[in-house]
């Protein structure tokens, strides 16, 4: 009987044929070849130079596009506003798309901010009514805490005060101005002496979907504003003489709505009353234009199918084989088997993976595109991951070779359960439950790994497979797939004789 040793040497030599090394190398090739040209092929192109997104305080990319009245505030003070109506325009939503309707979009903005200056990025804390939320204390992009339920009017108004108290910033929030109850604290380490504090009002694109393919739907973003009506404000904390001043953060006017009807720098004071009108988003996304590390990986579904032929003929060419005096196939050969194709296709996706990624990012940095950042911890779970879950995709394949003993049929098995649901839930084909349903229950759902994209909840989004956005985190991904390539090898295991059971007969596989 071989040693473990000699049956992977015997396994490996079996392998490295020219016909499996050429096809892993082609693969490789593939994945390399296609990202590197998706990458190439993208150019920003603007009159000018392009902008480019801000970056938020923890280095990436986020919206911060507002219109902002201001003035000075030193390190302990406070803002207090009445707020009496909240009213905005969309243009062309569904059904018709044919008018320009009176309404607020769920996360339209206007409400009261602390901000580090008014450079774009920059740390700040804002208290605000939404258009569909209620109150909500947000700062710094990412973080959202919910007030009380529900809009307001001249007959139901909202009082919203922040404080300052070095870096440390409180929102509160009342209905009669008197009885006020505390919404959140947030911590911004680092602001200057002096911040500016006032009043804004934004409002992001109204998201539809458009119909297409075999139920999928693809994003359409119309423009929107918002505007908010303030009196009874009251500052404490400044001694700046200048008053209010006001301006938009990011670029506003520049379409057809803002130039031809109403323009995104309301701002209009009359008896104490001041009314602003803004138009964009604060949170934590740059722009619809910017490529996630994933959209590299354009090529893999092509290698995930050569590699996939690749491991059900190695186990099957065992079969053919044995009609001619091959030797059974023994659990201790299978498990070889498994062993030596699952380390070179993790090899071969972690050395291709590993080399597209910065170099991909590389380019389309350079060509001018925006790319959202991952950390080098989210980063080297990506290249890892993928190269990990090919080599399960490889393994599961191998054992439905072993359990099939028939090569297409165990190909298309195979080509059916892993490659497949990826392949169609990549492209708004299918609808999105649909789409989320395959990537919960099938193998595919491994491919969770490559993730980067972050959903959240403040933020309006299109949060499908075909977007970017896999219904199960990474680790629960890759957990399905580990499940049915343990389940499968083990069948495929459990159906064959140990080395020491072998005494020539030929195997009963009924």
């Amino acid at each position: 009987m071989l040693t473990t040793n000699e049956l992977l040497r015997q396994e490996w030599t079996k392998f490295r044929r020219p016909g499996r090394l050429i096809a892993m190398a082609a693969a490789a090739l593939v994945v390399l070849a296609l990202g590197l040209l998706y990458a190439v092929g993208n150019h920003a192109s603007c009159e000018g130079s392009c902008p480019t997104d801000p970056t938020g305080p923890d280095g990436s990319l986020v919206s911060d596009q507002f219109y902002f009245v201001h003035r000075d505030l030193g390190e302990n003070g406070s803002i207090t506003v009445r707020m009496t109506s909240m009213t905005g325009t969309i243009t062309y939503p569904p059904p018709d798309h044919d008018q320009i309707v009176s309404g607020l979009v769920p996360w339209a903005k206007a409400g009261i901010i602390v901000k580090d200056g008014v450079r774009q990025g920059s740390p700040y804390a804002a208290l605000m009514l939404t258009g569909s939320h209620g109150v909500r204390m947000q700062y710094d992009y990412r973080h959202d805490i919910a007030g009380h339920a529900g809009g307001v009017s001249a007959k139901s108004p909202r009082w919203l005060r922040l404080t300052r108290s070095g870096d440390n910033i409180t929102g509160y929030e009342s209905a009669d101005g008197k009885q006020w109850s505390k919404v959140g604290t947030a911590e911004l380490s680092g602001l200057p002496t002096t911040v500016q504090v006032g009043l804004f009002a934004t409002s992001p694109g109204d998201l539809t979907l458009r119909p297409t393919g075999f139920g999928g739907t693809t994003e359409e973003t119309r423009f929107t504003q918002a505007g908010g009506v303030f009196d009874h404000v009251s500052l404490k904390g400044t001694d700046d003489a200048r008053g209010w001043s006001s301006r938009a953060v990011g670029d506003m006017n520049h379409t057809d709505w803002e130039k031809y009807h109403k323009a995104s720098e309301g701002v209009v004071e009359t008896n104490g009353t001041i009314t602003v009108t803004g138009t964009g988003d604060i949170g934590p996304t740059g722009t619809e234009g910017s490529r996630p590390v994933e959209r590299t990986l354009t090529g893999l579904t092509l290698a995930l199918l050569i590699m996939l032929v690749v491991a059900v003929r190695f186990a099957t060419a065992e079969y053919r084989r044995e009609p001619t005096g091959g030797a059974p196939v023994t659990r201790q050969v299978l498990a070889a088997k498994a062993t030596v194709i699952g380390a070179v296709t993790f090899l071969t996706g972690l050395l291709t993976v590993g080399i597209l990624i910065p170099v991909g990012l590389a380019i389309l940095k350079a060509n001018g595109m925006p790319v959202i950042e991952v950390s080098t911890l989210t980063g080297v779970r990506v290249v890892v991951g993928i190269a990990a879950v090919l080599a399960l995709a490889a393994v599961l394949a191998l054992s439905l070779g072993a359990m099939l003993r028939r090569t297409w049929l165990a190909i298309l098995v195979a080509v059916s359960a892993i490659a497949v649901p990826y392949a169609v839930t990549a492209v708004p084909l299918l609808p999105d439950g649909l789409s989320q349903w395959l990537l919960r229950v099938t193998p595919a759902a491994g491919f969770a790994t490559q993730q980067t994209l972050t959903e959240y909840p403040q933020v309006i989004a299109h949060y499908a497979p075909s977007a970017g956005y896999f219904p199960l985190p990474w680790w629960a991904g890759v957990a399905v797939l580990c499940a049915y390539t343990v389940i499968v090898l083990g069948l495929a295991l459990s159906r064959l004789p140990r080395s020491d059971e072998q005494d020539g007969q030929p195997v009963d596989w009924r």
